[in-house]
């Protein structure tokens, strides 16, 4: 199947000039081309936007594109590596949002707090959160949270709240951003670093979206295979070893 330009960019709701865009950067293949000079796109095209718009919500358009040049050059093994990496890393962000949830559950309802020789200086909280000083006094900056200051000589002192809060931060160091992203970094500013049951109920909200996020990263995934499925069997068609059978497999 052939569609033009126009007629591709309605069915996925973006514009001409996006998929053009697409294929100068090497995201999709090359567009053929009639005796006028006009681009017309085939099923191999659709299969990558479909990608493309199934993987970029959940991996962002970086390491979409990334992925997507991996297979343009043929490299589906690295392709599907650099997912592989993906995944672990937002497995490891559920794990130590859930260690934090932990710990908030403990402050709040048994007065215990996770650390020990309160009050810390900026240096004590990078080590113990492992999040650099610089990061730290940007967020206080951009009001996500507020260190109490020493009246003697007006240092940083961070309690152990200031700490849980600053690992809620800290979730989002690396996040794609999105819609939801911004509205969870506004939610941790609004809360006070007092206000545990008000932490708790933003960690709990975050816990809901990596929730949609390792859904949205399998749906990214099943588009992602399904794309390396048909240009393998693209590829042994067009040098005469398989036909596609129908169920799409090459058997």
């Amino acid at each position: 199947m052939t569609t033009h330009p126009q007629k591709m960019a309605a069915k996925f709701k973006i514009s001409a000039s996006t998929i053009r865009n697409y294929e100068a950067k090497g995201l999709i293949p090359p567009a053929e081309r009639l005796t006028n000079g006009y681009r017309i796109y085939t099923d191999q095209h659709e299969a990558y936007l479909s990608c493309i718009q199934a993987m970029a919500p959940a991996f962002g358009m970086e390491v979409t594109a990334e992925v997507l040049r991996c297979l343009r050059q043929d490299k589906p093994q690295v392709a599907m590596w650099t997912i592989r990496e993906k995944e672990v890393a937002l497995y490891g962000e559920k794990v130590k949002l859930e260690r934090l949830i932990q710990d908030i559950q403990l402050y709040a309802n048994e007065g215990k707090s996770p650390y020990t020789e309160e009050p810390f200086s900026i240096n004590e909280v990078s080590e113990l959160t492992q999040v650099p000083k610089s990061a730290i006094r940007y967020w206080e900056q951009a009001g996500y949270v507020t260190a109490d200051r020493d009246p003697d000589n007006r240092y940083r002192r961070f309690s152990g709240s200031h700490l849980l809060k600053i690992r809620l931060i800290q979730m989002f160091q690396n996040s794609v951003y999105s819609e939801d992203t911004v509205n969870f970094k506004q939610s941790i500013a609004a809360v006070e670093h007092t206000d545990l049951q008000g932490v708790m109920n933003v960690a709990e909200n975050v816990r809901s979206y990596l929730d949609k996020l390792i859904e949205a990263q399998m749906c990214g995934i099943s588009y992602l295979h399904q794309l390396i499925q048909f240009t393998k069997a693209e590829i042994f068609d067009g040098a005469g070893i398989i036909q596609p059978h129908p169920n799409g497999h090459g058997l």
